[in-house]
């Protein structure tokens, strides 16, 4: 028979943080989090469940109140330290009805059922012997122990603090709720393993299902991105009309066009956005970004953005060799190898070319008007013809993927998003620069992917992820 899934009480003093390392450890956003005092009155379980599985439960718990008259009971009512976890349990019951000692009760319940303690302190301000009955009463119950340091001010006192918590609890940790990296979510749970074997097995368990959980969600974050890639590169706004409405006012019927184009372009990336939030189940955050914009001049983004976002006429070079040489193996196929490799490098270098020239600008899709057809004329707007559109979306998208995936869930400041100042992509290796440039190519010219180069973009989006991961990585340390 498997072991129960652990059970963690987070408690300590009003406002010091606890609901922050809940919605942080529970990857749940919509934990209250306030700065007021006593914002949790009762206790809340928030369970984490990857798959269906549940791992643990969490239990957000009202902070202490009275822990010096509590603690002065139970002294009372001890007769030796054999007792003390009976004693605790006595004072629950006896007091449990007893409007002075509400959050006291509320916070003990679950801990004298069997759950395991997480301790959570202020790092940032001094630490002070008052604390001392509150981690001297939850000594007193037993069970196994673990207290973090979550600094919420400038401040740093943690020294001081790990040398008291020390004497009180089997492990001590540092643990900023905000901005804690993923890797320290799952120390602390193989730290709680080791203090109770009955955890050893669920909580590796955990560890495991975690890690792999966050795999799957970086594949699927670059499934969602290729998707959308390749939607607003082959995306077309039309529009059919009586021939003379066709032909009147060719220009009113453009700038009509357009217009609808922007807003499906804007409203699709809007929409990859909300996808890769609820993957990473964020789901409140508040977003501040540049919007996709088109000036009066109708280039595709500002002159500061495609900087950010686009990529060099060397990169393009590179990538567009690769994707024409696929093209012109064509030519060699149809000549039954005859053409000696020549279809190949004349494609390829046509390839480089081309992109090579489309380094400098960005080009917008023109109004087509079709044939008359039954007395009805059918006008395009779109695709877009130029692959740094492409590298754009592309660039946004895994810069939005970063800061929702290493975002924590305690975090309520609002969501930045800004450009970039280097062409972080120039990491990317060359096979997978041609697997994007193929597939931008291909939407130009309105054609679908087919599945395997749909499984080369993503493979191709994942390894982008992974270099835009190590250039932020190197950023941060210059």
């Amino acid at each position: 028979m498997s072991n129960p899934s652990p059970v963690f009480a987070v408690v300590g003093h009003p406002n010091k943080g606890k609901s922050s390392i809940v919605a942080t450890l529970s990857q749940n956003d919509a934990i209250a989090i306030a700065l007021e005092p006593g914002t949790t009155r009762q206790q809340q379980r928030y369970p984490m469940t990857v798959d269906q599985q549940l791992l643990y439960t969490l239990v957000d718990t009202p902070g202490f109140q009275r822990p010096r008259r509590v603690l002065q009971w139970l002294e009372a009512h001890s007769v030796s330290a054999s007792d003390r976890p009976e004693t605790v349990r006595a004072f629950v019951r006896e007091h449990e009805g007893d409007t002075r000692f509400v959050d006291e009760c509320e916070l003990l319940k679950p801990i004298i059922e069997g759950a395991g303690i997480i301790y959570v302190v202020d790092g940032s301000v001094p630490y002070s012997a008052e604390h001392e009955a509150e981690m001297t009463i939850l000594r007193w119950t037993g069970r196994p122990s673990l207290a973090l340091i979550n600094s919420i001010g400038d401040d740093d006192y943690s020294d001081t603090w790990q040398a008291a918590l020390g004497q009180f609890f089997q492990v001590v940790r540092k643990f900023d709720a905000v901005r804690a990296p993923f890797a320290q979510h799952l120390s602390l749970l193989k730290a709680f393993g080791q203090l109770e074997p009955a955890w050893e097995q669920p909580l590796q368990q955990a560890v495991e299902h975690l890690a792999s959980q966050r795999e799957h969600r970086q594949h699927q974050a670059a499934a969602l991105i290729a998707e959308a890639l390749i939607a607003m590169m082959r995306f077309q706004e039309t529009r059919t009309l009586p021939d003379q409405q066709a032909t009147t006012d060719p220009q009113a019927l453009e700038n009509n066009l357009r217009e609808r184009w922007y807003q499906h372009q804007r409203q699709r990336e809007q929409t990859l956005r909300a996808n890769i939030e609820t993957l990473y189940q964020h789901q409140h955050i508040q977003r501040q970004e540049a919007e996709l914009e088109w000036h009066s001049e109708h280039d595709l983004f500002s002159e500061s953005t495609r900087q950010a976002w686009g990529v060099s006429k060397g990169y393009l070079a590179t990538a567009g060799f690769g994707a024409g040489a696929v093209s012109g193996a064509g030519i060699d196929a149809l000549t039954f190898g005859s053409s000696m490799g020549a279809g190949a490098l004349l494609g390829g270098l046509a390839g480089a070319v081309g992109s090579y020239l489309y380094g400098d600008r960005l080009t917008l899709p023109t109004l087509k008007i079709g044939p008359l057809k039954n007395g009805l004329k059918t006008a395009r707007f779109g695709p877009v013809q130029d692959p740094q559109f492409g590298y754009v979306v592309l660039g946004r998208a895994v810069d939005h993927w970063w800061h929702i995936a290493m975002r924590n869930h305690a975090g309520r400041e609002l969501l930045e998003l800004e450009p970039t100042d280097q062409h972080w992509l120039e990491g990317l290796d060359k096979s997978h620069r041609r697997s994007i440039q193929r597939t931008l190519d291909k939407c130009r010219k309105q054609r679908q992917p087919d599945q395997r180069q749909r499984q080369d973009l993503i493979i191709a989006i994942e390894q982008a992820m992974k270099v835009y991961e190590q250039w932020r990585l190197n950023h941060t340390a210059s």
